[in-house]
């Protein structure tokens, strides 16, 4: 074991038993967690508001705090943003994430607490060093640096003493002194407000440093990578960081990109650790290199609850299989909050899972009820069986007229082509309505077989920065996203 590792692990060994134990006492470290939520928040308006004082337990928390989410809430963190104390936590909110969703054009401002900053948004990362050094003990990837690639928002005065922007601001300006120097590049270019000119700088300042990891969205470091090869002239990514062995991604589905990471990182050494980070919080992280699925952690000031239908369960009440919307309670002063993301157990024993999509990116139409996790499935074993890589995609309906049916657009990138795009067409119906029963009754009777439009390389890229985003919105229960991006420039193939 490398002494830098082994030091390493040594300094997380007390945090590694605390993984532990919630591992084994999930339901009571949950209750532990909103027990003491409910004391540090009961002073404040909500608090009063809702007698938390009289909360004894989960099922009177459940039966008096009504679900929200941001429009329900929305009134409170307007309080909050002007100025307001104590209103849904006792502390001072000093910064707001914003976020614009993915199909949403109005912005969202996510309250970050002191504490909810300290206990999860930078809890988490510590979390994934903590678990590298205990999974890897020979890894040498503490004996370089991190090279991340976040947002470009500065943080700006929300005209009171808080500052709102990107969370990966937020995050850049609290970081301790120790854990900047551990990382490139620096935060003035890590801020860059350009695109083209954030990756030129990163290239300048990186190539020619140590770098053994990189963390971020799979997309957009997709593309810095290509562009550090453009920039350096080398082949893969090896020839300019020959000691790179990790990535830890979060944000979207990694499966879509998994072939084009191997195809420029080729080394049996990567390593890839998928992570659940959104600005509402750090959830959940890929612990046990057997499964892709994800470690959900419980002592990060959340208490979770689940949604499926009108029916919401503790974390003790899931079950296996099944797709839930996710509530969060918060050390951020959020309560019943449903942050808009869907989930699957694939464990309770300890509580894993696997991120299925977003609760408004689905397409029910037709009463197909397909979702982003089919989609995404479906897309993957259709590129094994035919070869292809898809960048990126978008899926919208069309609709049914007096002749004829209803069908879905399945509008693509191909970052390589399939042996034949009919043979693509083909196992893509087969997967989509071997995953999805709904689905497949549907083709049967009101579904055509998907229509393929496939546009050029780099249109999803344009359209994405022309926006300010950082995520294609996978499915959508109507056209507009997909004639804007059609519109926006590309051409039918």
């Amino acid at each position: 074991m490398p002494l830098l590792t082994q030091l390493v692990r040594l300094f997380f060994l007390r945090r590694l038993r605390e993984i532990d134990r919630f591992r084994s006492h999930p339901a009571e470290v949950q209750q532990l967690q909103l027990q003491k939520l409910l004391r540090q928040a009961s002073a404040t308006a909500f608090g009063k508001e809702y007698r938390f004082d009289e909360i004894r337990d989960g099922r009177q928390f459940g039966e008096r705090i009504p679900v929200t989410d941001y429009a329900a809430f929305g009134s409170y963190i307007d309080r909050i943003r002007r100025g307001e104390n104590n209103v849904t936590w006792p502390t001072d909110i000093r910064w707001f994430a914003k976020s614009s969703g993915t199909t949403a054009s109005k912005s969202k401002f996510i309250p970050v607490s002191r504490e909810g900053l300290r206990n999860c948004h930078l809890r988490g990362p510590m979390d994934i060093v903590c678990m590298v050094a205990d999974r890897y003990p020979e890894s040498r990837v503490f004996s370089g640096k991190t090279l991340t690639l976040g947002g470009s928002h500065r943080l700006e005065n929300t005209g009171g003493t808080a500052q709102e922007g990107d969370l990966s601001a937020i995050l850049i300006e609290n970081t301790p002194r120790f854990g900047l120097r551990m990382r490139v590049p620096k935060p003035e270019t890590a801020l860059i407000a350009d695109f083209e000119r954030k990756v030129e700088a990163i290239c300048r300042e990186t190539v020619s440093q140590n770098v053994t990891s990189f963390a971020g969205v799979p997309s957009w470091n997709l593309v810095m990578l290509k562009k550090i090869l453009e920039y350096t002239g080398k082949n893969n990514i090896l020839e300019v960081w020959p000691n790179m062995e990790l990535f830890a991604h979060g944000g979207m589905n990694f499966k879509p990109y998994r072939e084009q990471y191997r195809q420029i990182i080729p080394s049996d050494r990567m390593k890839y650790i998928e992570t659940y980070n959104a600005s509402e919080g750090f959830f959940a992280i890929q612990d046990d290199p057997a499964t892709e699925d994800m470690l959900l952690m419980l002592d990060y000031g959340n208490f979770f609850e689940f949604r499926s239908g009108d029916t919401v369960v503790p974390l003790e009440g899931v079950e296996c299989g099944k797709v839930y919307a996710m509530l969060i309670t918060s050390n951020n002063g959020l309560w019943r909050y449903e942050i808009g993301d869907t989930v699957e157990f694939t464990s309770t024993n300890p509580y894993r899972i696997r991120f299925a999509g977003r609760t408004r990116q689905y397409i029910n139409v037709f009463g197909e009820e397909l979702i982003v996790d089919n989609a995404d499935r479906a897309l993957l074993a259709a590129c094994n069986e035919t070869g292809a890589v898809v960048g990126e995609y978008t899926v919208a309906p069309c609709y049914m007229s007096l002749r004829e049916r209803g069908a879905h657009e399945w509008i693509l990138e191909f970052e390589r082509e399939p042996d034949s795009r009919e043979h693509f067409a083909e196992a893509l119906d087969r997967e989509l309505r071997a995953v999805n029963s709904d689905y497949d009754a549907k083709r049967r009777t009101t579904l055509e077989r998907q229509r393929l439009t496939v546009v050029d390389r780099g249109l999803f890229l344009a359209w994405l920065r022309a926006r300010g985003k950082n995520k294609v919105p996978r499915l959508v229960n109507d056209r507009h996203v997909a004639e804007e991006i059609l519109a926006f420039g590309g051409e039918k193939k």
